[in-house]
């Protein structure tokens, strides 16, 4: 079976475009719970609320509208300062922010010529814990995987990241990850895309039939 190599060329229209779909499934869901669901625990973000991890994403989707990157931004510090900021928002305002920096970063990050691109990814990926919170199904799928597996692919091809063979259970080509030199072996992974997309966002897999050879879980993550 023959790899299928990332294009060289970036679609600069993929990231609004997945941050659009996510919009679609994600608002209508946010609005349908109950307040104290903004309130709960998000392991994948320890220390963090539903709430904080809406608050940072409605923040770094506002920042990239509005172009504001100050020295330090999006480091952890920054992070804290934009969910205090909105301390005495209501949760709805929260998801209306949210909602428009998913309707208007597309278009800005279309013209970053790729350097925001991890934005948008990381928006899908907190979308995704979110989502395993309230025991929704398609957790780190749904219609947005395919677009959140090209952008990934490319990223990690950019940042000449550990190469990755990737047998997915729930595609019908294979899927070559990192970077494409050719100096090194790529690892091999065989399962499921979204237990794929876990494993570079950092996330856990606990209970997940998976096999991963030539690398460990912690040499894949993107956002470490």
């Amino acid at each position: 079976m023959t790899s299928v190599d990332v294009r060289d060329v970036r679609d600069p229209e993929l990231p609004g475009r997945l941050l659009t779909i996510e919009r679609d499934a994600l608002v209508p869901l946010l609005r349908s719970r109950a307040e104290s669901d903004f309130a709960l625990p998000v392991a994948a973000c320890p220390g963090w609320t539903v709430r904080d991890v809406l608050a940072h994403c409605s923040a770094a989707l506002t920042r990239v509208v509005e172009n504001r990157f100050e020295k330090g931004v999006f480091s952890p510090e920054s992070n804290d300062r934009d969910i205090a900021e909105r301390a005495d928002w209501t949760n709805a305002r929260v998801v209306d922010e949210l909602e428009r920096g998913m309707t208007e970063a597309g278009p800005v990050i279309a013209r970053s010529g790729g350097v925001l691109d991890m934005i948008a990814l990381g928006e899908w990926v907190h979308a995704g814990d979110v989502r395993e919170v309230f025991g929704e199904p398609g957790a780190y799928g749904g219609a947005g995987l395919p677009y959140a597996l090209d952008l990934l692919a490319r990223l990690t091809r950019e940042r000449g990241h550990v190469p990755l063979h990737a047998d997915l259970d729930d595609r019908d080509e294979p899927l070559l990850l990192g970077e494409a030199s050719g100096t090194r072996p790529p690892a091999r992974f065989i399962g499921s895309a979204p237990t794929l997309i876990r494993l570079y966002a950092g996330r856990p897999t606990a209970g997940a039939d998976y096999e991963l050879a030539g690398v460990g879980a912690a040499g894949l993550n993107i956002f470490g």
